[in-house]
């Protein structure tokens, strides 16, 4: 393995950055600041967010404020150690502990206006949000629709057959079955035949109605309830949000419920129910056991699983002093907390992690002439997405017309694999593209060729940046939108009279980043005979929300696959794919693309990033402060997000912090709903609220959701940087993120320099051994399963 570009061998603390861009002052003191003592941490390379997208801090539930009286020692604070969250990969609303990924914000919306006045025209966050409440209730009623149990991999049967038999018994009010986990029974193996192609389903366009908080009187009597079990106060709002108009007396019935709020912990929910319920409350209550369940599930979700295996959740639960969790699953289930699948297991499928510690092991079940099975549980909502997906994206590769002649178009494609590309969409109704950087102009030359044949054609991008570059690519910025705003109905061509996106050809760019809710819902949003291309890099980070749709589809093979053949261009290319093979090779950088930068700790390497930002990089290559971006590992430490947008901020935009620790200037990101993360700079403030002005757009973020879903964007994690490009980045590798380091992560990271590279680091050769090391495991998920069913 060969070291870095630029003269200087990673892990050499005496190399300097001379004569590369330019060479800092070194800094007058390299002592480390001393890391905060919240217990932040940094963000891992998965997706982790409990109640929002992946691992960072914002989606937490807020600390309390001065003049709040102190909890109980065991009731219900805000988590400190989970305030690091995905965003768009490591961000999301809540918050977790070490290898968690991190944006900031619940998503939530504010209050809609006073009753009898003219309804406020929605932005595209509360559209966002409104849409996905208008999909989980399509999903709730088919869920009631439902009679018989849910397949998954086409191998529901046996000891999941009889735990979904018992979950339809309790609805119907019968005595379930006590035999839930046999693993001497045989299963069978019933295949799910493909589905014909389904005709068009009408989807009538319904309005969405105004978000709404939770009225003063629900946080009132929140808070008294809260009070009672020695709860801070802060947490009244949050408990409203998650548990409704009804919340104070489902505390009092189950004090367990706490749990459902972002940030308590176990313990927290333990001393809350001790408080309110006495010594009638044990660890094996029925309530706290079924509460646990969910609350494993939750975590796996902020981590990108849709399901966990049954032996991992159990022996969870033993590390959570249940004396029976076999006995707490079967309750569980019962009660409708969870569903239970049964699955192939092949040898390869992923081991879900519950933070045991300790991978968890299939549960198998054989007989004579059976193959063996797996026993998942998963929540009801990724459940039935994943279901809704499988049979979304099974109706489109069968429903699109196969006669057309797209031969003119791939002959005059520019490249091989667009030409590939184009002939593959002539003949199916789904493909998917993989590729990098450059790779991008295939879908472009797709699109222009499919508008040429007089087709409605739309290009969706996770980000702004990504709908300014392909807009550049095709040359038509109306063919390119953001996927957030082609679902809320801010972008795009809005829908036809059955409600479905008024278009003949959609491609989907940066796929990777797609959750399994939101693809469900792209899908069911797309009439039959539409064609879908999911286009992407199967080598950068995950999506912040749960699945891994994109992996799934490709591991699965449900459709065509076209490999792009273009490299990406120069010294930054040629870096960025050899890490993508797992090496790190030196290039050649005659320009200055690639600069090392070693550094003693944390606290030179804070001094050094703002050098670059400030000076160095605009000095030498002519690239401004704006136009630079700084990723780091994770939100909390010495070399963090906060700590560094700290000391970027006092040198590039210095002031009080007047509007709630911003000022007219500052660089934000903000999440406006889980797994987003929008870049922007702050204008102004008001009684209204926080006015951003992102990529064009106005955004009011109201006072009380500011701490939550806003934070200062000059440092950003990777996943928040996801699907965005800047011409010169900063990344900064502090020595304590070493653990945290994976070829996905960097790869990532470093692929987001368009002109310039600089690599701050301290973590010596761990950054050779993250390229070296194969990825990590996948996430568990059903989808994967649930599409080579369809497809046999």
């Amino acid at each position: 393995m060969t070291a870095l570009p630029g003269g200087d061998t990673p892990g050499t603390p005496d190399a300097d950055d001379a004569g590369a861009v330019e060479d800092p002052t070194p800094p007058t003191s390299s002592a480390p600041p001393a890391r905060s003592g919240d217990g932040e941490t940094r963000e891992g390379t998965t997706a982790d967010a409990t109640t929002g997208a992946a691992g960072d801090d914002d989606g937490s539930a807020p600390g309390g404020t001065a003049g709040t009286p102190a909890p109980a020692a065991d009731a219900p604070a805000v988590d400190e150690t989970a305030r690091d969250v995905p965003d768009g990969g490591d961000e999301g609303t809540a918050s977790e502990e070490a290898g968690s990924r991190g944006t900031a914000g619940d998503g939530e919306t504010g209050d809609g206006g006073a009753e009898g006045e003219e309804a406020a025209p929605l932005s595209e966050a509360e559209a966002e949000l409104a849409a996905q409440r208008e999909f989980r209730e399509r999903i709730e009623r088919r869920k009631a629709e439902k009679a018989g149990p849910i397949a998954a991999g086409g191998k529901l049967s046996g000891t999941a057959a009889d735990l979904l038999a018992a979950v339809r018994a309790v609805e119907s009010g019968e005595e379930p079955d006590s035999t839930y986990f046999d693993s001497s029974a045989p299963a069978a193996a019933p295949r799910r035949p493909a589905p014909a192609p389904a005709p068009a389903r009408p989807r009538p366009p319904q309005p969405a109605p105004t978000p709404r908080g939770p009225s003063p009187q629900t946080v009132a009597e929140v808070a008294a309830v809260l009070a009672q079990g020695g709860a801070p106060e802060a947490l009244a709002g949050p408990t409203a949000e998650a548990l409704g108009t009804q919340a104070a007396d489902a505390l009092r019935q189950d004090p367990w419920r706490m749990l459902a709020v972002p940030g308590v912990r176990p313990d927290q929910a333990d001393g809350f129910a001790r408080a309110l319920l006495g010594a009638g409350c044990g660890p094996d209550d029925e309530r706290r056991t079924a509460a646990l369940v969910g609350w494993l599930l939750e975590r796996a979700a902020l981590r990108g699983h849709t399901a966990l295996e049954a032996a991992a959740v159990r022996a969870a639960l033993t590390e959570h002093a249940v004396s029976d969790p076999e006995a707490a699953v079967r309750h569980a289930v019962a009660a409708g907390v969870v569903l239970v699948f049964q699955e192939d297991e092949d040898g390869e499928g992923p081991a879900a992690d519950t933070g045991s510690g300790e991978g968890p092991e299939a549960e198998r079940t054989e007989g004579a002439g059976q193959e063996a099975v797996r026993v998942l549980l998963g929540l009801d909502r990724y459940a039935l997405a994943e279901e809704s997906l499988a049979d979304g994206l099974a109706r489109l590769a069968h429903a699109c017309e196969k006669g057309a002649d797209w031969s003119k178009a791939a002959s005059a494609a520019r490249s091989p694999s667009a030409a590939e590309l184009i002939r593959a969409v002539a003949a199916h109704g789904l493909v998917a593209h993989t590729g990098g950087e450059a790779a991008r102009a295939e879908p472009a030359a797709l699109l222009t060729a499919g508008r040429g044949l007089g087709l409605r054609v739309l290009g969706a991008a996770h980000g702004v940046d990504g709908r300014r570059r392909l807009a550049e690519a095709t040359g038509d910025p109306s063919v390119a939108v953001t996927l957030a705003g082609l679902l809320s109905g801010a972008e795009g061509p809005g829908r036809d009279e059955e409600g479905a996106i008024d278009v003949d050809l959609l491609v989907v760019l940066d796929a990777p980043q797609l959750d399994v809710e939101t693809a469900a819902m792209l899908v069911e949003s797309l009439a039959d005979g539409t064609r879908l291309v999911l286009s992407g890099d199967p080598g950068v980070l995950g999506s912040a929300g749960a699945g891994q749709v994109f992996a799934d589809v490709l591991a699965a093979r449900a459709c065509p696959q076209v490999v792009s053949r273009t490299p990406d261009p120069g010294p930054l290319g040629e870096l960025v794919s050899g890490i993508g093979i797992g090496e790190l090779n030196q290039v050649e950088a005659p320009g200055k693309e690639v600069v090392i930068v070693p550094v003693r700790d944390a606290g030179e390497a804070v001094h050094r990033t703002v050098q670059l930002v400030a000076d160095s990089v605009p000095r030498a290559l002519g690239i401004p402060s704006a136009e630079t971006q700084v990723i780091t590992v994770g939100h909390g430490g010495a070399a963090g997000t906060r700590a560094l947008n700290t000391a970027l901020k006092q040198r590039l935009n210095p002031g009080p912090g007047r509007f709630g620790g911003f000022d007219p200037g500052d660089r934000i990101v903000h999440v406006p709903a889980p797994g987003r993360a929008v870049l922007g700079t702050v204008v102004s403030a008001d009684a209204e609220g926080l006015h951003l002005d992102c990529a064009g757009a106005r955004i009011v973020v109201p006072r009380q959701r500011v701490v939550s879903s806003v934070r200062h964007g000059w440092a950003l994690s990777a996943h928040q940087a996801a699907g965005t490009r800047w011409p010169a980045v900063i990344v900064v590798l502090p020595g304590d993120a070493a653990s945290e380091l994976s070829r996905p992560w960097v790869y990532t990271a470093f692929g987001r320099a368009e002109r310039h590279l600089s690599v701050v680091h301290e973590v010596d050769q761990a950054l050779q051994r993250a390229v070296a090391e194969p990825p990590a495991r996948d996430r568990t998920t059903r989808l994967r399963g649930l599409l080579e069913a369809a497809a046999r």
